[in-house]
């Protein structure tokens, strides 16, 4: 038993010396988030936080640009709207939107990108894709119409379900999957989409994968990482956004929701990922990253790297 313990410690502090050596002679430029340069495939985070407004962060929300026009926008929760503004982006130039779940801290701001498209030249239509619903949840065509359909919240803006009624008009579509189905559910305009069912407690909830330009970029969204299906999505991804709600450790509702940081070392590890960006960062994972990257280390030999608002990565 004895040598057991010290050889599972030898371990640890073998692979995590070789976890810092790496992270001195890694080039920095394939680690380090920058400034969008607006040439070729960028991802920018635009809410790098969760639910907290005390983190100072906007919720989640992602951008995919290639060649300085932007692409898709993955979720939109609270204080992201006005991150996409900063970024630059236009509504006018996105090809579609991809919702993870529907908690608010991943949807809130997505009627005012909608009101925000008004005063832009947008023509094409806007689709919209998400889990389907549960009893708990909407599905997110459902979600949609409760938002703009004729008895919704903001029913003023009902012309944009209508097709010929306004600029363009938003078309929201469910996303069916059995358990195990990896499935593209997207392949236009040189983007191509697929979606696997992730474990959010009881939340219907999607991990996504968008390949672009020969890049592959995954994001996990809220998910425990415990039905093997998001390392299959992401198998050899230049890019893995993995959320990082909770520290190692975490047990209960904590747990059931989200990934410690040694699921997603081994989840990037059995996927072979190239890259790995932190987001999602909460109260209770701030100020908690060197345990992080210690658990990680154990698992995944990349260097992952923390995410903030309006940081970006180039798969």
């Amino acid at each position: 038993m004895a040598n057991n313990l010290l050889k599972k410690r030898l371990k640890f502090y073998i692979k995590f010396a070789l976890f810092l050596l790496l992270a001195s002679l890694y080039p920095s430029h394939l680690v380090q988030a920058q400034s969008c340069t607006g040439q070729g495939l960028e991802l920018q985070v635009l809410g790098s936080g969760g639910p907290e407004t005390q983190t100072k962060r906007a919720s989640s929300s992602y951008l995919i640009w290639l060649d300085g026009k932007a692409r898709v926008l993955i979720d939109s929760g609270g204080g992201s709207a006005l991150r996409f503004g900063e970024s630059g982006a236009q509504m006018a130039d996105v090809d579609l939107v991809l919702l993870t779940h529907l908690h608010a801290d991943h949807t809130a701001d997505l009627p005012a990108l909608i009101k925000s498209s008004y005063f832009e030249e947008r023509t094409k239509p806007l689709p919209i894709l998400g889990p389907v619903g549960n009893a708990t949840f909407p599905s997110t065509v459902e979600f949609m119409q409760s938002l703009f359909g004729l008895k919704g919240a903001y029913r003023y803006l009902n012309d944009f379900l209508q097709p010929n009624k306004a600029g363009y008009h938003i078309q929201p579509s469910n996303i069916v999957l059995k358990n195990a189905e990896i499935k593209t559910v997207f392949n236009q305009n040189g983007i191509k989409v697929s979606a696997v069912n992730v474990i959010h407690g009881t939340v219907p909830a999607l991990a996504w994968r968008i390949d672009i330009a020969d890049k592959s970029v995954v994001l996990s969204g809220d998910t425990n990482g415990d039905n093997g299906q998001l390392e299959k999505l992401a198998d050899g991804a230049d890019l893995l956004v993995a959320h990082n709600a909770v520290p190692e450790g975490a047990i209960g509702a904590a747990r059931h929701l989200h990934m410690t940081p040694t699921v997603i070392g081994k989840i990037a590890a059995s996927a072979k990922v190239k890259q790995l960006v932190l987001s999602h960062r909460m109260l209770r994972t701030l100020g908690k990253e060197p345990e992080t990257l210690q658990a990680i280390a154990l698992e995944f030999s990349g260097k992952p790297v923390f995410a903030d608002d309006l940081d970006c990565f180039i798969p």
